[in-house]
């Protein structure tokens, strides 16, 4: 049933990747620019080069820490309730790695906090790579999206799909047609009072 399907992000959405990128940038002697978690970007972050940032992020998401991020904010209870309790499937489209190792971590860390019936569809892209080509066979099927990044929540509205931005730092002042949320709480109850 389609419509019993939630799609979401992964990282800033189910899993506070940022929090466990920033101890392994700990591991590594990087310490955080002053204000840096107002940022996006890896280099403005921790004050190095993009093409560093970027290079550290691919080899983070590749390492076996990837197996083990924990679970953002009220996540876990509000995801398993609205699987359990109203019957939701949860299609993940994460930008992750396309490592093969990686991808079994991510699936393993998601079966661990959220359970295994949770994720029928894990969708593994490239670090950082676009959206557009995995949103492409949902659209106008009016699925919820849920997103932190506000490019892929954008390309979800424009696709025809119920956007939800959940909010970091990074994004607190976007500007959306879609609602912006602190916690799955609040998802919960849009998604369940429609």
């Amino acid at each position: 049933m389609m419509n019993k399907i939630i799609l979401t992000d992964c990282d800033g959405v189910l899993l506070d990747w940022e929090f466990a990128f920033d101890c392994w940038m700990q591991s590594h002697g990087f310490t955080q620019a002053e204000g840096g978690k107002l940022e996006y970007k890896i280099s403005r972050r921790y004050n190095i080069s993009p093409e560093q940032g970027k290079q550290l992020t691919k080899v983070f998401n590749a390492s076996a820490s990837v197996g083990f991020i924990p679970a953002l904010r009220d996540a876990i209870y509000y995801v398993k309730r609205l699987h359990e309790e109203h019957g939701y499937q949860f299609h993940c489209i994460t930008s992750l790695s396309l490592d093969p190792s990686a991808q079994k971590l991510r699936r393993m860390n998601l079966d661990k906090l959220f359970g295994k019936t949770v994720f029928t569809e894990i969708i593994c892209l490239d670090t950082g790579a676009d959206k557009d080509l995995a949103l492409e066979p949902y659209a106008n099927s009016g699925l919820y999206w849920i997103e932190d990044k506000p490019k892929n929540a954008d390309l979800g509205h424009r696709l025809g799909l119920k956007s939800i931005l959940l909010e970091h730092g990074h994004n607190m002042n976007h500007a959306s047609e879609y609602p912006v949320v602190k916690n799955w709480k609040e998802i919960y109850n849009i998604i369940v009072e429609n």
